[in-house]
């Protein structure tokens, strides 16, 4: 298998910036803002010829509490997982209290640790080692992870026990296969990493009872079944008004990101509230993406049958501009319905990248102008002549004929649902795209 490297150290050191180095991304939060990263978040790393999954992980400082506990839980967690660990400390600080408590922990692990002194750019190094060699892990790495520098050496050093072990899993494991992605998103405290641990099987992304637990989106591949998936869990979106904090505006570009990323989203609503203007932002922001979408109203055990119908109606009344996504009513705490989120996930998946020949998609269209002729324009009445398929993910069919820029608005979603329906399309958007067929009889304007 491919070597597991964990990062971990004390808050602000430089880990998320190591990590943004080791897998060539800016998928980690960056920020001069301790306690940034809370949760578990998994890279394909790639530094010269070497293969690696990196996991960067929260500050571990000692006097956590709260959800900062849970967060140091995560780390912990990810030492375990791991087969050799960066430690990392800040040679510009010099050695901490807390660096001597996590080297203490790091030794009980028996796990092979390489002791990384980060920031030491533009300062004596020999002076910026002196402190930590009192932590007895033998040779120091120093590095400058903002700049890159000592990066290859360290990977080099740290790769060298598992060549051979790396050989063997080249041809076995593709790194870029991660089957269905699925995108969770939603307002603050609405369930989402609930949701997210109770679809995985176990704790694996920080709960707390606080509105924005979640900073970072973090990608989480797994197996269910012998089949693929890669969960995302994102940080809650609010309003713009109420977000103050830079680093919540960073989680909102990273959300929008991972929506993206996302084949299938998940689009969470907290039943114990009526739906809200960010709900259907959200789910604008994901028919935007041409993303499938899947609506799930969690919280759902714990209401009385009037406020059932009250939110059915609700919903049925505020996602009318969405009716081919299908809505869950589920309790991601008690897993109650969480499992029939996988096959409406299969079935959106299959929608986004099905493909149809251009002989059947110009018979539907056949069949939909027989039923039902385009209007007439200046005497003259539309034609279309043939579709065929222009894309996936979301679907798109491109439609020939002539004048087809006057075609009315109500005709196109005439067509929308009659190729929704005969394709048995669910869960995603279609994409028209109309092009006029030019008479190649015609005089040409000189």
């Amino acid at each position: 298998m491919i070597p597991v490297i964990a990062l971990v150290g004390r808050p602000n050191v430089g880990k998320s910036t190591l990590f943004n180095q080791l897998t060539r991304s800016r998928d980690a939060l960056v920020a001069d803002y301790p306690g940034l990263t809370r949760d578990r978040k998994y890279g394909d790393g790639k530094v010269g010829g070497h293969e690696f999954i990196v996991i960067d992980t929260g500050g571990i400082s000692g006097d956590e509490q709260g959800i900062d506990e849970k967060m140091a839980r995560q780390s912990l967690l990810a030492i375990e997982e791991a087969d050799s660990v960066l430690f990392l400390v800040d040679g510009r600080h010099g050695l901490n209290p807390a660096d001597e408590m996590i080297a203490n922990h790091l030794r009980r692990s028996s796990k092979p640790v390489t002791l990384v002194v980060n920031k030491t750019d533009g300062i004596n190094e020999d002076i910026a080692l002196a402190d930590f060699y009192s932590l007895g892990f033998g040779e120091l790495q120093p590095i400058a992870a903002a700049h890159g520098k000592g990066v290859h050496v360290l990977i080099d050093h740290v790769m060298l026990p598992f060549a051979e072990q790396v050989e063997e899993a080249r041809n076995q494991i593709d790194l870029d296969s991660r089957g269905i992605r699925i995108g969770v998103v939603g307002r603050p405290n609405v369930g989402k990493s609930t949701l997210v641990n109770r679809m995985l099987g176990e704790d694996r992304v920080v709960v707390y009872d606080m509105p924005g637990t979640t900073r970072d989106s973090v990608y989480i591949p797994y197996l269910r079944h012998d089949k693929e998936y890669t969960l995302i869990d994102t940080a809650g979106i609010r309003r713009r008004k109420h977000v103050k904090e830079a680093v919540e505006k960073f989680s909102i570009v990273k959300t929008l990101q991972a929506i993206q990323d996302a084949n299938v989203v998940i689009v969470v609503i907290d039943s114990h509230e009526d739906l809200v203007e960010q709900d259907l932002h959200m789910i604008g922001y994901v028919l935007d993406a041409g993303r499938g979408v899947v609506i799930a109203i969690n919280k759902w055990d714990g209401l009385q049958k009037d406020e059932r119908e009250h939110i059915k109606s609700e919903v049925e009344r505020r996602l009318g501009f969405v009716p081919y996504a299908k809505v869950h009513y589920i309790s991601a705490l008690h897993g109650t319905a969480v499992g029939d989120l996988y096959d409406t996930i299969e079935t959106t998946y299959e929608s986004c990248y099905a493909k149809w020949s251009t002989n059947r998609l110009t018979r539907i269209l056949e069949d939909a102008v027989s039923e039902h002729q385009p209007p007439m324009v200046n005497s003259r009445r539309i034609k279309l002549r043939y579709a065929h398929q222009g894309g996936s993910n979301p679907p798109r069919i491109v439609v020939h004929g002539n004048q087809v820029n006057s075609l009315p608005g109500s005709y196109k979603r005439y067509l929308e649902n009659k190729f929704r329906s005969v394709l048995k399309i669910t869960g995603t958007p279609i994409i028209f795209e109309f092009k006029s067929s030019d008479n190649p009889f015609a005089p040409k304007k000189k």
